[in-house]
């Protein structure tokens, strides 16, 4: 086995093929890092970090900024010893997507060497899984017609964006519904609502007869107490999302009994955290999604592996890659929309 050589940081754009509108924010592209680790022996590592000032008050120029620090600290170090590095990339808690992209980095390096699959590093308990695709924020009219396509083109699994207009809400779920039957919904509000809110929305969905797989993130992310109210007052699955970031806050959210699914993103947390929150989760009887930021096929690649290795998750929302433009497809799995195997 070899040591590592040097890291280096490459900032890349990647437009989308339509504005993504989640609440209090509209994306055309995302700006992303993609980490490329060298060993001695020529071996390379590929991970991308997809920042958030929204989630994880994340800025490029400031993750950028830290490739001579990470360097100066991980170049001479093994790649198969990947739990040290995961340690030392610990300390960088303030940027968790760069934590999560040299992390993966290290991993993936570590499995060109040995000719072993990252998600048969980490387990490998499954060979595919299938994601979910979102519906973004729009008119009525546009996000059935997306639901529709989506529907249409074989996922049973979708995501929906609400937030921003609780009686339009309410009424572009009840007509998607009516024209994808069959399906399963994770409505997400991206902390749109207030408790009283979340609970209305919810109900009255009920009351039509709408059943949702999963209500994420209804409420701001400092607001547990908030949560868990409605946790108690909603007749469907409560999970959190921008609450949960480090395993410390997923150890808050079990105490006190506030969700009934954990939405962990890489972004958010990072490899070695995410590797502790499934185990937190499992122990408490909980449920797992496993979530994303705006990555390319490089990023989403580190979410697939990690997700076939340990097999933990319910829901995969794994789509950002499918609503970018990429010229090449770069992940190390197989794209069968809505499969994803590994390789």
């Amino acid at each position: 086995m070899s040591k590592i050589k040097k890291i280096t940081f490459e900032v890349k754009k990647y437009e989308f093929h339509k504005p993504f509108h989640v609440t209090g924010s509209i994306s055309n592209y995302a700006t992303n890092i993609e980490v490329v680790l060298e060993t001695e022996d020529g071996a390379k590592g590929y991970g991308e970090a997809s920042p958030s000032f929204r989630v994880n008050g994340e800025k490029v120029e400031a993750l950028y900024a830290l490739e001579s620090s990470i360097n100066e600290l991980l170049v001479g170090m093994e790649v198969r010893n990947y739990r040290q590095i995961f340690d030392l990339m610990d300390k960088y808690f303030a940027s968790p997507s760069i934590k999560a992209a040299v992390q993966y980095a290290t991993l993936d390096a570590f499995s060109e060497e040995i000719n072993v699959p990252v998600y048969q590093i980490l387990g490998g308990a499954r060979t595919e899984i299938e994601i979910d695709k979102t519906v973004s924020i729009d008119t009525v009219e546009n996000m059935v017609r997306d639901a529709v396509e989506i529907y249409n083109a074989g996922h049973r699994v979708i995501k929906i964006k609400v937030g921003e207009d609780l009686k339009k809400d309410i009424e572009a779920v009840e007509e998607i519904a009516k024209l994808t039957s069959g399906a399963k919904y994770i409505v997400d509000a991206n902390m749109g609502y207030t408790p009283k809110e979340a609970i209305e929305f919810a109900k009255v969905l009920y009351s039509k007869g709408i059943d949702l797989g999963l209500l994420e993130q209804p409420v701001k992310a400092t607001d547990f107490e908030g949560l868990k109210f409605v946790r108690y007052n909603c007749p469907f699955p409560v999970g959190a999302d921008e609450s949960a970031k480090t395993k410390y806050d997923i150890m808050r959210l079990i105490k006190m009994e506030a969700v009934d699914f954990i939405n962990i993103k890489l972004m958010k947390s990072g490899i070695s955290d995410a590797l502790a929150i499934v185990e937190m989760v499992k122990s408490a009887h909980l449920q797992l999604m496993i979530g994303c930021m705006g990555e390319s096929s490089v990023g989403i690649n580190q979410s697939v592996n990690f997700a076939l290795g340990t097999g933990a998750f319910v829901y995969h929302d794994l789509d950002s890659a499918l609503l970018l433009k990429e010229d090449t497809f770069r992940g190390k799995y197989i794209s069968e929309p809505p499969v994803f195997k590994g390789i």
